[in-house]
């Protein structure tokens, strides 16, 4: 008797805690929406458009466990966009992972401009490539964000359902970061944002 209180316990716990899980990225992806309309003038979308925002459904299991390795004397490089002009940034570590089996790297970098603005200084960038690219997602890549702050003990928590699409993805006119050939991801990464069901 006790230990089948034990195991329904335990199931109840873990529903609990998926049901909060998925409530968490639908407050983000909210937040998300949000965005848009605080960006002023800057902003790709204006609110009718938010209807045509698609995300994959909250999947937990795309959110994994890394080990963080810092990059030591590295210097700047351009990082290509889609307007085919560069943009400085610098290679701040690499994160190690395991995704479907498959052991995972990717490497995070900062923006040598945005690290002199006090709101964005300890913003961490990470743009990727996945086999859902052209498929169910934005063929020129999606990003991640960290913070410094978010490594504790070289290890931090990377959430690919909080996957977003570049402002490229909504519209003409901006330079978006094209993920270099070392965040190109041979699994399938379903989570996060879908492409845009609006076309422009």
């Amino acid at each position: 008797m006790k230990r089948l209180i034990l195991i329904l316990l335990t199931l109840i716990s873990s529903e609990i805690s998926a049901q909060s899980y998925q409530e968490s990225i639908v407050k983000h992806r909210e937040h998300y929406k949000n965005e848009f309309l605080e960006s002023g003038s800057n902003s790709p979308l204006k609110k009718e458009d938010l209807a045509f925002l698609r995300f994959y459904e909250p999947d937990e299991s795309f959110k994994v466990n890394c080990t963080f390795k810092k990059s030591d004397n590295v210097s700047p490089f351009k990082m290509m966009t889609s307007s085919g002009k560069k943009k400085e940034y610098y290679k701040y570590g690499v994160l190690s992972f395991q995704l479907q089996g498959q052991n995972v790297e990717l490497n995070v970098y900062r923006s040598m401009d945005l690290m002199s603005i006090p709101k964005y200084k300890n913003y961490l960038f990470i743009p990727f490539k996945d086999a859902t690219n052209g498929k169910d997602t934005y063929g020129g890549g999606r990003y991640l964000a960290l913070e410094t702050t978010d490594i504790q003990n070289d290890s931090v928590i990377l959430d690919f359902n909080k996957a977003y699409n570049p402002y490229c993805a909504f519209s003409d006119g901006y330079s978006c970061p094209i993920p270099p050939k070392e965040n190109h991801l041979v699994v399938l990464i379903e989570a996060g944002e879908k492409t845009f069901g609006k076309e422009h």
